[in-house]
């Protein structure tokens, strides 16, 4: 498992960005999940046309901060 992490902003509001987080089945490192990662990013800015992908970046489900 693998966690595809997007920010994603507004388009009517630039300044309003939040992190979306897509998991999924992956035997790969890092950086073999960004090369792989431009079809999820655009799937997903299909499927939600009020919001701009600005960055997106690949980590372990372990890296995963939750709040306390």
């Amino acid at each position: 498992m693998i966690d595809l992490v997007m920010t994603v902003c507004l388009v009517a509001n630039p300044a309003s960005c939040k992190e979306e987080r897509l998991t999924y089945q992956a035997r790969s490192t890092s950086a073999q999940c960004m090369m792989i990662s431009s079809p999820y990013v655009a799937q997903w800015a299909g499927e939600h046309p009020k919001w701009k992908v600005t960055k997106w970046r690949c980590e372990w489900p372990e890296q995963r901060i939750d709040p306390a």
